[in-house]
């Protein structure tokens, strides 16, 4: 029986996940559990998937699924929580920002009764620009989203079985992960560690990418964008009606007063960029409905080795071609 299986998501780091791989397996046959190694590549353009196939062929305990194309990080993390088999799942970057020498202090933890082991990292040698828009989006988001989310807690955590089979329950398309680990509850606790530097290569998420990671964390769980939408309506109402009040006052105790120019124009200009920005809002909340409507599936399924080929699908989630395991190459 599998104790612990560790899902990775890859995506163009071929660089670094052999030495990935050598100082996880290095961490945890220590321990002494059985575990396995459940790796996803999420359509790389370099060399991922072949070195999984070579440690796949070298290591037992290495499982591997390769999508199609770039599905998202999103989806590589359930393709690999479907494919795990533990009793416990980890899951973990394979640029080593997340440290395999943690996982034996979350084991611990987790023999304690938790269902959820986070491990938050610090901010440590981030910029000071960077710094100041995350700990402002997280104040946000505590406010704003119907779910807590924890600066600092990312996906690197260590989950029971049932809190993995309740997120696998969850049919959503449009998936949130820190959102849904919030949503389910159980008992978790959280440590702290200092942040790592990614050991080679390049972060694959620019200021764009975190831009809309973020709008799709604050529209997941919460309606309350519509809500604001409404408040400021009624808001931008009440003081047209104000201004309009003191418009005929002033008419009917100074004489007729032509609102100026510069008024109107910012008037125009004002409502406008707020009409076009409740639109958006609608729309986004929209183009939701209609992607969940849709029911494609999460990811399509390019390659995968035998023993992976087992795992848990979704039955929108079919592979193109039959499973196989590839020629290893060294």
């Amino acid at each position: 029986m599998v104790q612990m299986s560790v899902v990775v998501p890859c995506f163009d780091e071929s660089e670094v996940v052999d030495a990935f791989h050598t100082a996880l397996v290095a961490a945890l046959e220590p321990t002494g559990v059985t575990f396995e190694v459940a790796y996803v590549d999420d359509g790389s353009g370099d060399r991922t998937v072949e070195r999984l196939r070579y440690l796949a062929a070298v290591d037992p305990r290495v499982r591997y699924t390769s999508f199609s194309r770039n599905f998202g990080k999103e989806s590589a993390l359930l393709a690999g929580m479907r494919m795990a088999r533990g009793e416990v799942v980890v899951l973990m970057d394979a640029d080593l920002q997340h440290p395999p020498e943690l996982l034996p202090r979350m084991l611990e933890l987790h023999r304690h009764g938790y269902d959820q082991v986070v491990a938050r990292r610090d901010r440590t040698g981030e910029g000071a620009v960077r710094t100041a828009l995350s700990r402002a989006y997280y104040r946000l988001v505590r406010r704003f989203m119907d779910v807590e989310i924890v600066d600092g807690a990312g996906d690197f955590r260590l989950l029971s079985r049932r809190a993995v089979d309740s997120l696998l329950s969850l049919p959503e398309s449009n998936r949130f992960s820190k959102g849904l680990f919030s949503w389910i509850g159980f008992d978790t606790v959280s440590f702290t560690y200092e942040n790592v530097e990614r050991a080679a290569g390049r972060s694959k998420w620019g200021g764009r990418r975190l831009l809309n990671y973020g709008i799709d964390g604050l529209l997941s769980f919460n309606s309350r964008p519509l809500r604001l939408a409404i408040h400021t309506g009624l808001w931008l109402f009440l003081s047209a009606l104000v201004y309009a009040l003191w418009i005929i006052a002033n008419a009917v105790l100074d004489g007729v007063d032509t609102p100026g120019y510069a008024t109107l124009i910012t008037a125009i200009v004002g409502l406008s960029g707020i009409q076009l920005a409740t639109l958006g809002v609608i729309g986004e909340y929209v183009g939701r409905i209609y992607h969940e409507s849709k029911r494609r599936p999460h990811y399509v399924v390019r390659e995968t080795d035998r023993s992976a080929a087992v795992h848990r699908h979704d039955p929108r989630d079919v592979p193109l071609e039959p499973a196989g395991r590839a020629r290893p190459k060294p």
